[in-house]
Parts: C-alpha cells; sequence; structure tokens
C-alpha cells in the first residue's frame, strides 16, 4: 500500500538534490505520535560533521511547536516531532533546507541506490582531478626544470597558460561537491568545513590564473588540481568507511523491500512490492522465502530461521496463530500470513530505529567534539588570516607566498578526524552488538558499561530460563503419561511443562480447566484431578519447595510432579568469566530463600539476597552507589523496572516484560547469558578506541597547525595530512568491528 508522496519521494532520492528535482510532498510522509503529536523522518545532505548537526538541532529546537529533533551523522536521518497538524511537516522540511542543507522523505529501500549514485559521482570527479593533476605535474616538471636551464620567460608563460586550459576547468567540474555545499552554507548564513577548502582552492587558482597573466612566477596550478585530488580522495574514502558503519542497519531494512506474494479473494496470485502491501491482506511465504512483513499465520506449519530477530541460532517451529516478522526465513514449508505490519511499522524497522535512537543521543565525548567542532569555523578563518598579514606584514614576505601558507593552514585545520572520532566507534559498536542479537536503546550506555565494576542479577527469567522444567527424578512413566494426557488440554504453563515432558501423548477427550485450580477429567473409575493441592484434596504442606501439581483420583495413589526452573546454559560460566575479570557479583531474588540458595551455590556467586520487594531491590542498588560502586542491573520482571531505573546502567532478555525493556538501556535476545559478557567486553574496548581516537585527533591538529603558520606545510601536504587524519581515526574504530569474542564465549 503506497503512501502518500512516495511517488516524488522515489524521485527525490535519484539525487538526494530538492532544487533540481522539484520538493516532494512532504506531509504525506507524517505520522501520528500521540494525540496531539505528529513525527517525520528525513535524509538531510550536506551533514559532514558534529556542528552541522547542531546547527540544524538548534534551529528546530528553537521553534515552539517542535517537541524533539535529532540528526544521526552517520545516517543523516532527522527524527522529527511537533505539536500540530501534518502541514507543518512542510514548514520544518524548509526550515531545514534554509540552512542549505536538502532533505527528502527518508525513504530506506531506496537510500542504498543513493548512496552508489553519489559515490559514483564522487569517483568521475576524483577521475577527472587525478588526470588533471597528473598531466598539470608533468608541465610543472618541465617549468620546475627551466630553472636551471635557463628557460625564457615566453617558454614558461606558455607552459604556464596550458597548465591553466587542463587545471581550471578541472577544479570547475571536480570541485562541485565542495563548492556546491559552501555555496549552500553561506546562503543561510554560515559556514561548513566545506568553506574553507573551497575557498583554499578557489585561493589557490586564482593567483595562479592572475600570475599567468601578469607573466609571474608565482603559479601554482599543480598545487591547486593536486589538492583537490587528494582532497576528493580523503572524501570518497570517507564516505565508504561511514557507508560500512551504515551497512549493519541498511541491510536490516533492505530485507523487507522484497516483491511479496499476494492472495486475493479469489485465491488467485499476484507479484506486489512490499510498499504496495498493507495491514489485512493475505501473503504466502515460499518455503526458503525470507519474509518480508509483520504478520500471523493463518495456515500451515513450518520452521523459522529467527536469528536476525532473537540471536537464536535453532530454528523456532510455527503453526497458525502464531506471530512472525520481516526478516526471518522461512525454512521448511509454505506459510499463509495475515499481514499486520510492514515497511516503517514492521519489528525490523523499529529495531533499526531504537538503534539509531542510541546513536543520536548525546555522550560525554561526543559532547566533548561537538563542542570543539561548533568553535572550528571562527577560529580557522580568524587563524589563517591571521597567518596572512603575519607574513605579509611582520615578515616582509611577498602576498604570494603569505597567501598560499593561508591556504595551507585553512586545509589542515578541518575538524574531520575529530567529527568522526567518537560517532565512527559508536555506530561500529552497534552494529556489531545488533548483528550478534543485543539492541543498544542508549549511547551514554558503552560509556557507562565500560566502567561498570558490580553486576546485580535478576533470578527467574534471567540467570535462569524463566520457563519451569519438569523434574522426572522418581516418577512414574504410566502416572506422567495419563498426566500429560489431562495437561495437554491447558496452556498454564506448569501443564504445558508437563506435556513438554511427554511428547507423544494425546490430549484426552473431556478435559475440564478450572481456572486456579487445575484440570478435571471423568472416567468410568471416577474424576481424575491434575492440579494444586487444594483441588485435588491433599492439605497443606508449607515446607514444600518449587512449583508443583498432583495428579488424583480413578483410585490412583496421589502422584506428585515438582518443576524447577533450570538455569541457562551457560550462566555458571559467564558469572565465572566476570569474576575473573575483577566483577563483584550479586543476586536479588523475590523468590524463597531455599531456591535462591541453591541457585546461588550452582552458579557459585557468594552475595545473595531472598525475598527481595521491588523497593528492597532498589534500596540495595542505592546503598550499592553509596559505597562508589558503579551497578549494572540485569532484570527482566515487572518488578525488576524500578531496579533496571535505578542502576547505572541495565540490562534486559528480550523474554522480559514490555515495561523492563522500555526501563534497560540495551536488550539482549536468545536463550544464553553470554552476552552479558561480551556487552561489558566490548565497552571497555570501545571506550580505549574513543579516547585514542580523541587523542589523535587533538595530537594531529597539535602537531600540523604550527607546522602550517610557520609554512613548513604546503597546501598538497596539507590535503594528504588532512584526508589521512581521518582514515586514522576511522581506521582505528573499525578495528573495534574485527575484535574476536571473549575467550569465555568460545
Amino acid at each position: 500500500m503506497t503512501t502518500p508522496g512516495a511517488t516524488a519521494a522515489a524521485g527525490a532520492a535519484r539525487d538526494l538534490d530538492p532544487e533540481s528535482l522539484g520538493r516532494p510532498d512532504f506531509t504525506g510522509y507524517a505520522r501520528p505520535r500521540g494525540e496531539e503529536e505528529q513525527s517525520l523522518d528525513l535524509i538531510v545532505e550536506g551533514v559532514h560533521c558534529g556542528g552541522c548537526v547542531q546547527r540544524i538541532e538548534r534551529a528546530l529546537a528553537r521553534r515552539d511547536e517542535v517537541t524533539h529533533a535529532r540528526l544521526n551523522l552517520t545516517t543523516r536521518r532527522l527524527a522529527l516531532a511537533w505539536r500540530g497538524p501534518p502541514e507543518s511537516a512542510e514548514h520544518l522540511a524548509r526550515a531545514v533546507e534554509d540552512l542549505g542543507y536538502p532533505v527528502a522523505p527518508y525513504e530506506p529501500a531506496r537510500l542504498s541506490a543513493g548512496e552508489g549514485r553519489a559515490e559514483i559521482q564522487l569517483l568521475r570527479a576524483l577521475a577527472v582531478a587525478g588526470f588533471a593533476a597528473g598531466n598539470v605535474m608533468l608541465l610543472s616538471v618541465a617549468v620546475w626544470a627551466g630553472h636551471f636551464q635557463d628557460m625564457g620567460p615566453a617558454t614558461r608563460g606558455l607552459l604556464h597558460w596550458f597548465s591553466a586550459l587542463i587545471a581550471l576547468p578541472a577544479i570547475a567540474y571536480a570541485g562541485q561537491p565542495f563548492f556546491r555545499s559552501a555555496l549552500r552554507a553561506l546562503k543561510s548564513g554560515h559556514t561548513n568545513m566545506d568553506v574553507p577548502i573551497s575557498l583554499a582552492v578557489l585561493l589557490a587558482a586564482g593567483m595562479s590564473l592572475f600570475e599567468t597573466m601578469a607573466g609571474g612566477r608565482h603559479v601554482y596550478f599543480d598545487s591547486a588540481v593536486t589538492l583537490l585530488f587528494f582532497l576528493l580522495i580523503g572524501r570518497y574514502l570517507d564516505r565508504r568507511a561511514r557507508g560500512k558503519a551504515r551497512a549493519a542497519a541498511e541491510r536490516l531494512l533492505a530485507l523487507d523491500t522484497r516483491p511479496v506474494t499476494v492472495l486475493t479473494e479469489d485465491g488467485a496470485r499476484m507479484l506486489l512490492p512490499a510498499d504496495q502491501v498493507g495491514p489485512g491482506m493475505t501473503v504466502l511465504a515460499a518455503a526458503g522465502e525470507r519474509i518480508a512483513v509483520d504478520g500471523r499465520v493463518r495456515a500451515g506449519r513450518s520452521e523459522l530461521d529467527t536469528s536476525l530477530i532473537t540471536g537464536e541460532t535453532l530454528p523456532a517451529p510455527t503453526q497458525p496463530d502464531d506471530p512472525v516478522f520481516a526478516g526471518t526465513l522461512n525454512l521448511t514449508a509454505p506459510l499463509t500470513l495475515e499481514v499486520t505490519a510492514v515497511g516503517e511499522d514492521t519489528l525490523l524497522a523499529e529495531i533499526v530505529r531504537l538503534m539509531e535512537l542510541a546513536e543520536q543521543r548525546r555522550a560525554r565525548y561526543v559532547e566533548l567534539a561537538d563542542r570543539v567542532a561548533r568553535l572550528y569555523a571562527p577560529l580557522v578563518h580568524g587563524l589563517a588570516l591571521a597567518t596572512f598579514l603575519g607574513w605579509t606584514f611582520l615578515l616582509g614576505a611577498p602576498w604570494q607566498t603569505a597567501l598560499l601558507t593561508a591556504v595551507a593552514v585553512l586545509i589542515i585545520t578541518c575538524p574531520c578526524a575529530l567529527g568522526l572520532a567518537v560517532p565512527a566507534v559508536q555506530v561500529i559498536a552497534s552494529g556489531r552488538l545488533l548483528g550478534r542479537g543485543t539492541l543498544l536503546k542508549s549511547a551514554t550506555a558503552l560509556e557507562r558499561l565500560a566502567v561498570v565494576d558490580t553486576v546485580v542479577f535478576d533470578k527467574t527469567g534471567t540467570l535462569t530460563e524463566g520457563r519451569p522444567e519438569l523434574s522426572r527424578e522418581g516418577l512414574d512413566p504410566d502416572a506422567l503419561n495419563l498426566a500429560a494426557s489431562l495437561a495437554g488440554a491447558s496452556r498454564h504453563p506448569l501443564a504445558r511443562a508437563l506435556a513438554r515432558a511427554a511428547p507423544g501423548v494425546p490430549v484426552a477427550d473431556g478435559v475440564r480447566e478450572h481456572p486456579g485450580l487445575g484440570l478435571g477429567l471423568t472416567t468410568p473409575e471416577g474424576e481424575l484431578r491434575l492440579g494444586n493441592r487444594v483441588w485435588c484434596g491433599l492439605p497443606e504442606d508449607e515446607a514444600a519447595e518449587g512449583p508443583e501439581l498432583w495428579l488424583t483420583g480413578s483410585g490412583r495413589a496421589p502422584q506428585r510432579f515438582v518443576f524447577a526452573d533450570p538455569p541457562r546454559a551457560d550462566a555458571a560460566a559467564v558469572i565465572a568469566a566476570l569474576q575473573a575479570r575483577g566483577f563483584a557479583i550479586e543476586l536479588l531474588s523475590g523468590d524463597r530463600r531455599g531456591a535462591v540458595a541453591r541457585l546461588a551455590e550452582d552458579l557459585g556467586i557468594a552475595e545473595w539476597h531472598a525475598g527481595c520487594s521491588p523497593a528492597d531491590k532498589v534500596a540495595r542498588l542505592e546503598a550499592l552507589a553509596g559505597k562508589g560502586l558503579r551497578v549494572l542491573m540485569v532484570g527482566d520482571g515487572l518488578n525488576d523496572a524500578p531496579a533496571l531505573a535505578a542502576a547505572s546502567v541495565s540490562l534486559s532478555p528480550s523474554s522480559a516484560v514490555d515495561i523492563s525493556q522500555t526501563a534497560a538501556d540495551a536488550v539482549f535476545q536468545g536463550r544464553r547469558l553470554g552476552p552479558v559478557l561480551e556487552l561489558v567486553t566490548l565497552a571497555r574496548r570501545a571506550q580505549r578506541l574513543v579516547k585514542q581516537n580523541l587523542w589523535l585527533a587533538f595530537g594531529y591538529n597539535a602537531v600540523t597547525i604550527p607546522l602550517a603558520v610557520a609554512g613548513l606545510v604546503t597546501p598538497l601536504v596539507a590535503a594528504i595530512a588532512m584526508s589521512s587524519s581521518s582514515l586514522v581515526v576511522i581506521g582505528n574504530a573499525l578495528r573495534l568491528a574485527r575484535a574476536a569474542r571473549p575467550r569465555d564465549l568460545r
């Protein structure tokens, strides 16, 4: 089902330049957010650093109707929310465009294609600049050789004109990515990092043309065009590196864009694009096909590879009425599905939004980098002007030499490395964790996890599986089969666990369920009952531990079925690994003392507390914080939500109730506890890389700026140094993606 304005958005996505292709209808992309609010996602072009992000967010925040405005530097996705009618989307989009940043509706399915075209344009500009630089450099070699061979002024002038004829058209074409961005920024009354770059290239080329026309010697077409060549190399590699950092989210979004087989009311089949499928439609998912919508199974039984969503490697069985989600792979048999959500409303899209939301929030190091980036424009232009005036008036240098020195300062002070220092690490860490089933909901979570020294676990559903399993010790097989024939008629957790213990037993006819008591079946020998002690006519036993069911009736001796909640398969190994790394471990549970004590002993946890209420858990966390400890709380139940919110940082399994997942800073998938160890290990490594990147960025400027001001760096060398600094920072961040899993998890 197409949304209004989708056709216009497709055109805008081709180049993401509203000035050349016309503006789409942004109103049609507004979505309700609550009763009075609207929301809109935009893709913003021309965003290169934290300063751009701050400028856009501040401008939108000043508008009274805007309640939320967050721009992601890596994905360039702007999430907007406002109070008022959907038509306000037009005004807000125009407000961003007035700042000099073209916008288009956020279309995930078309974003990758648009990025590919942008890369091709950069490659063409790079090829033109490279061709021109090579040829101009050959002419310059002849001129340089002429200084030692008594070349006449006429010959030198002719070679300079040949250089101009090659360099100037190349600069005009290859410099467009920088010139357009700089012009848009200046038109809106501000500067960005492309302004000094454009100024440097144009000043070098303009001075060279003036000297050529005047027959002078200070001609540097080779520097101007080669400078542009290296700048384009840096811009292209920067774009490729950012693209790799975005790959995890974009690969997920691309999974629900494949064509869908829709079944009509008369049973006919037709193939439709995913964006034309709407809720309520019936679709067919063939065996081996990746499902492109969220839905519910109408007919068919199969197994699904849900590893993308849950992190589970084992196939999950599915049957009628079970929910299915976009991105899962249908493995064994066709399924008929009723569509419940498509596109941006699917669970897959929600996961990506949550991941991007984490990247948009401001961590301490992001704030530091952004504050420095905001000071960049006035400082760099002031420093370049002071350099020019100092060389001209204080040192008495020719204006040509002073101008080239100022150009080198303009180039070398570009804050690209500083702007990438933190976001590159955050995005790569988020993508790596997402690929392994852990969703970061807060960007500051990594920063807080890196300094954690105490880990507090809940018991049921966190350290344990969260579902009861029948203990077979001392069981009569006949009694088990008889009880399972009754239990198969109920969806009670204990009844389902009992039925799982005897999977081949058919469900008996005539079973009646008595809510809160148990199950009954009338037989020729009398009534069979399966349920609690009271229902089965047995006296209460305060000493009984663990969940239980009783089977009585038909002249049979009462049979007790005891259930236990087993620990997660890797719980003991993860606890031991955390303790080996120096973490203090505690167990807080609302369960009975005996059950908590046994689990703590099995897992090697010395500090534990049983019978804890939600308030008790919060009080304990506050006591630990009062001792100066930084606590990670891992929990899943409704009673854990206050403790999750009170901890320094919190983690919840995907099986947790919604309120606990909302309170947690991260959510992990699957039935293993290993993601807890991997998360704290990755957080510490990410913290080290962030600090290294910041030191690299500050160190680069501390070394190169004085050299440029002193005239020891040419514009060409400045371009190489500036591009190299960005690549070094990105390359350092990419080490996180290649890091091995903790040995304890292998």
